[in-house]
């Protein structure tokens, strides 16, 4: 996840324009084409400013309950719709009140059931439950398709409409339409609660195997992971298990960091592709690289694996310094950035793709493991975990 900043967009440029515009309108000035024009000379915002005047001309509210809509609301509307226009789940539009809403939630402490979702196929799917949140604890999976959030159909909804209707206050109960697999639709309730987003965690195994848990990539992951890193090697053990199943990533920069613990010096990491005739980013290990040729590691990843998971399972894995065991990861391989356009509004704008080290697309093709390994209903009923056990048959050599 890029650092938040506010710097000129087209978008940003666009919305300027469309103020100075509309206070223009507003006065009674007959705005032509030849004034409406933006960075593109194709554009023709003729069709808009019609529109405009017969809404304010015809329009009767079908209901005499019906809110009243001002023009600043019909303004972030549009705006809105240009976004939508794009095709792009991750390019949202934020008015006032949304903006506040995500604000707090990249703080990675709010009201709601912890579970992240996005758009695969177009449909609303989780990727994954947060540990310990109400979500995981009333048998939310990832891979879980979102039909519908109470009453409201998900088809056509976007993932910030849909987290609107899922966050709420502590106590309050929402119900998720499940489609899961080739079962029957299920409907589960979720009680909200206060939301604080977990790290990581460290466990001996019985066979001699270290295995450290990563559920996001916060602010601190790196210096989390770190400390961990320590703890393994104070084991004495040389195999260890980095286990990135449901992290739906998170702070690229960690992801990076924890890299560079197992890749030399200047190392690619991954590539941010910023699109026809722009320069890349390529992000290198700052070469800490503690570890010889005799660590045995294996990294657990399935289709809750995302972001900042899928670069660091990437380029360990492409780079022969892991074994990545479990399920295809998620996909979702794109950098947005989040940007001020008002004190009480933001944009937060797609502005590049993830390559890993060897080039391929995240978002394309998300990352594959060397050994496909499904977790069934039947297992997690048993409490078995076969994907695990593959990991330790791995690093014991059986």
């Amino acid at each position: 996840m890029k650092n938040f900043s506010f710097t000129p967009s087209k978008f940003s440029i666009l919305f300027i324009s469309l103020f100075i515009i509309l206070s223009t309108f507003f006065l009674g000035t007959y705005v032509g084409q030849s004034q409406a024009s933006t960075k593109n000379s194709d554009a023709d915002l003729t069709l808009f400013w019609k529109v405009w005047g017969i809404l304010d001309d015809k329009y009767v509210s079908h209901s005499t309950s019906t809110p009243a809509v001002t023009e600043q609301d019909r303004i972030y509307g549009a705006i809105e719709g240009m976004t939508k226009s794009l095709g792009d789940p991750y390019t949202v539009f934020f008015p006032p009140e949304d903006a506040k809403a995500f604000k707090e939630e990249i703080r990675g402490n709010f009201e709601g059931v912890g579970m992240e979702i996005g758009l695969k196929e177009k449909i609303l799917t989780v990727i994954s439950p947060l540990k310990n949140t109400p979500a995981e604890r009333a048998g939310i999976k990832a891979g879980d398709k979102i039909l519908k959030i109470d009453s409201t159909i998900t088809s056509g909804l976007s993932t910030d409409a849909a987290i609107k209707l899922i966050r709420g206050a502590r106590g309050t109960i929402v119900t998720f339409t499940i489609k899961r697999e080739e079962e029957e639709l299920i409907e589960i309730k979720v009680t909200r609660d206060i939301i604080n987003i977990p790290t990581l965690s460290t466990k001996n195994l019985d066979n001699g195997i270290f295995m450290i848990q990563l559920f996001s990539f916060t602010g601190d992951s790196s210096n989390l992971f770190r400390k961990a890193l320590r703890e393994f090697m104070l084991s004495k053990s040389d195999k260890l298990i980095l286990d990135l199943r449901g992290n739906p990533g998170g702070y690229l920069n960690s992801a990076v960091d924890m890299a560079s613990w197992f890749l030399p010096q200047g190392a690619v990491v991954v590539t941010e592709d910023y699109g026809k005739g722009k320069d890349s980013d390529v992000l290198k290990s700052k070469g800490y690289d503690i570890f010889t040729d005799k660590l045995k590691f294996v990294i657990l990843i399935d289709g809750g694996s995302a972001s900042a998971s899928e670069i660091l399972a990437g380029a360990l894995s492409e780079y022969g310094k892991a074994t990545l065991v479990g399920e295809k990861s998620f996909g979702k391989g794109s950098v947005q950035e989040l940007m001020e356009i008002t004190p009480e509004t933001s944009l937060k704008v797609t502005i590049a793709r993830w390559l890993t080290p060897k080039g391929n697309s995240i978002s394309d093709n998300g990352i594959k493991p060397d050994f496909v390994v499904p977790i069934t209903q039947e297992d997690i009923k048993a409490k078995k975990d076969p994907q695990l056990d593959k990991a330790i048959e791995i690093l014991l050599g059986k």
